[in-house]
């Protein structure tokens, strides 16, 4: 009977893995697809500066999506990771031009901000058994409304050297010729991170295992409260870590920026496979779909489609998505 239940469990975990790989591949032909479209049509988006442009964009929603991939795995949702992003990049401002704080020690207050909120939440949502979405609902209304509060309703300035942070090029100093801004070097560099947490860790393996079944993975042992919590941490770092990118390329921290964030990286992260159901989900998927979402805003921006149509279009591929994904469980049963 044990090896019965075993071989039907390899099986299921066979299906699993088949299905994710395929939504995953299907993305990235999709990827390429839109980006050959998108070339034929309009002879302005294959070219450097736009090529350069669809990269810095995509880099701050990644960032999102990378954090919240993790959260969602586990069956989970987070509404506030725009908000907190927001959150992060104003009191990062208010260290450096009201405190008088180095800039560096007011990168680190801006990712300490994230990643508490996060704790914040992750408390709420394992402790006090408030539901995913309304906790999140609560810390985005509250962090949106601290944002005006702290800055003053008003812009935060950093000094010219911020800039650097996203904008500047370190490779290409070691490269001359080879451009690639900070921005995106660092959303590379924090995916590979991000993938080695996620399947090489032990956090990574009680993420999927939360996800797969919470109620189990509790009576196996293992304190899912406390390792919830870490998770919605985590995704509060990379929501600290993309107020710093975002607030470095625009040069300030914009108090009423924000909000819709969360819809396109939750987006981004249901587009490259990760289930809304939880116990499955990649981080490669994650950067696919990352692409895709700012591949395809950018792509209809340069082909003159109206910004209203724009949001049409890019809700119809999110209902698309996640009906792949509930077609994709139901055959894996």
């Amino acid at each position: 009977m044990k090896k019965k239940e075993t071989q039907n469990t390899g099986i299921t975990n066979l299906k699993r893995f088949s299905g994710q790989a395929i939504q995953k591949a299907l993305a990235f032909v999709t990827l390429i697809v839109m980006i050959i479209f998108f070339s034929v049509a309009s002879p302005n988006f294959f070219v450097p500066d736009n090529i350069i442009s669809i990269l810095l964009a995509t880099c701050v929603n990644g960032l999102l999506a990378l954090g919240v991939t993790f959260v969602i795995i586990t069956g989970g949702i987070d509404l506030s990771i725009g908000t907190v992003m927001t959150f992060s990049a104003v009191i990062a401002g208010v260290s450096v031009t009201v405190w008088g704080l180095p800039l560096w020690l007011g990168v680190l207050i801006a990712l300490a901000t994230g990643s508490i909120i996060g704790c914040l939440t992750g408390l709420m949502v394992a402790y006090l058994r408030i539901p995913a979405f309304i906790a999140t609902l609560g810390v985005m209304m509250v962090t949106k409304g601290l944002s005006l509060v702290v800055s003053g309703a008003s812009p935060v300035y950093f000094p010219t050297g911020y800039k650097e942070i996203a904008v500047g090029s370190l490779i290409s100093k070691l490269i001359p010729g080879f451009r690639l801004q900070n921005g995106v070097l660092i959303f590379f560099v924090m995916a590979l991170i991000a993938g080695v947490i996620l399947n090489r860790t032990v956090l990574g393996r009680y993420t999927f295992a939360i996800g797969s079944n919470a109620e189990a993975t509790r009576l196996s042992g293992v304190n899912v409260n406390r390792w919830l919590t870490a998770i919605h941490t985590l995704s509060g770092l990379f929501c600290g870590i993309a107020g710093v990118v975002i607030s470095s390329r625009l040069g300030s921290a914009q108090p009423a920026l924000g909000q819709g964030y969360e819809l396109e990286a939750i987006a981004a992260v249901v587009i490259g496979g990760t289930s809304l159901s939880g116990g499955q989900g990649t981080i490669s998927g994650t950067v696919i779909g990352a692409f895709i979402m700012s591949v395809l805003t950018n792509g209809l921006r340069i082909m003159g489609v109206k910004q209203e149509w724009q949001t049409v279009v890019i809700g119809l591929v999110v209902i698309l998505a996640v009906f792949i994904d509930i077609y994709r469980r139901k055959k894996q049963k």
